[in-house]
């Protein structure tokens, strides 16, 4: 299922002949060329000497307007697993938030939505395919300067271990937990040389704590959760930062096109029970991609050197249940609900 690499054909900027093809939209476009000198670039004709004073004050003022240019400057992110759900919602957050939009995934020719917003782009990906995630990543970062990596990609997998084949648990592992690592790896040296950027990684209510039937899914998202607090240290040398956002059940199709599973008959009884928190009924109740989007972003922006962020009321209360009680407390408690 995975894609051969491609040569991607991305949108052309408009450049001036007086910059350099290197030079990132971040950086301020000046140049000599852009506003013609008619007397020497030393010399202000007819103008008194400033003091020491006020030349400082002229310093100021021009380093503030250059830092608010920055500021204002258009910021791009690049999102994985982008085709549907809570990707697709956060691509359209962003670009609603005036955000340049690299948008990936396996089949972009299905996607009609996305590719028709200004400042979004699409581009086909699979995260299973290093080679691929090389040849993008390589393209993308020539052509943007990218300030967000959101690691979303992924796909639930349900079932009792033994009812799973050695194909599935090999297929989530290399999409939830590798695919996470190659597409972290392919933009770490870009970041560190610019001595700045943000991972965002997606994990799950289930990667803060265990579930029944959910074992390799949660391998999965505890790895990341781990992978990422892990790799936060590393980076934060470099001006690097790392986030985790953790949201819990969401209205959307996961339970449909994102979700693989098994069944073993000796486990009938405990996946009937399971099932129950994927029914329509209780799916209703869940947190909008929306609004998980909404908590992306805010871990984009806000400034805040903080790891974690839970999404979801349901997954909220399971965390805070598990600060307050402890781990085993709430081991316990959630084996009680399934014992039959």
């Amino acid at each position: 299922m995975t894609n051969k690499p491609t040569q991607i054909k991305l949108p052309q900027k408009k450049q001036s002949p007086s910059h350099n093809a290197s030079t990132t939209p971040r950086e301020c476009h000046t140049s000599h060329a852009d506003f013609p000198i008619t007397s020497p670039p030393n010399v202000i004709p007819d103008t008194p000497k400033l003091n020491t004073a006020t030349q400082n004050r002229v310093l100021l003022v021009t380093f503030a307007t250059h830092i608010q240019t920055q500021t204002n400057m258009q910021k791009t992110i690049f999102i994985t697993g982008a085709s549907a759900g809570l990707g697709k919602a956060t691509a359209r957050f962003f670009q609603a938030k005036g955000w340049q939009v690299i948008a990936t995934m396996r089949k972009p020719e299905n996607e009609t939505e996305l590719g028709a917003l200004e400042g979004v782009t699409v581009l086909p990906l699979d995260i299973t395919d290093p080679a691929a995630i090389a040849a993008t990543v390589q393209q993308v970062t020539a052509q943007y300067a990218v300030d967000v990596v959101l690691n979303n990609a992924g796909y639930g997998l349900i079932g009792a271990l033994e009812a799973l084949s050695d194909e599935q648990i090999t297929r989530q592992l290399d999409t939830n937990i590798l695919g996470v690592i190659r597409v972290t790896k392919a933009f770490t040296p870009y970041f560190r040389k610019r001595q700045q950027g943000m991972f965002i990684n997606i994990t799950s209510s289930f990667g803060l704590l265990g579930y029944p039937a959910c074992s390799v899914y949660s391998a999965t998202k505890f790895a990341i959760d781990g992978f990422s607090e892990s790799l936060a240290y590393d980076l934060a040398h470099f001006g690097v930062q790392v986030k985790i956002v953790a949201p819990g059940g969401m209205q959307t199709d996961f339970a449909g096109r994102s979700l693989d599973g098994g069944q073993h008959e000796a486990y009938a009884q405990l996946m009937a029970k399971v099932s129950e928190g994927y029914s329509a009924e209780k799916i209703s109740q869940y947190t909008t991609a929306e609004h998980v989007a909404g908590i992306i972003y805010g871990a984009a922006t806000d400034g805040k050197n903080q790891l974690r962020y839970i999404a979801g009321q349901d997954a909220i209360d399971l965390y805070a249940a598990r600060a307050k009680n402890g781990a085993e407390a709430q081991y316990r408690k959630i084996q009680e609900q399934f014992v039959y």
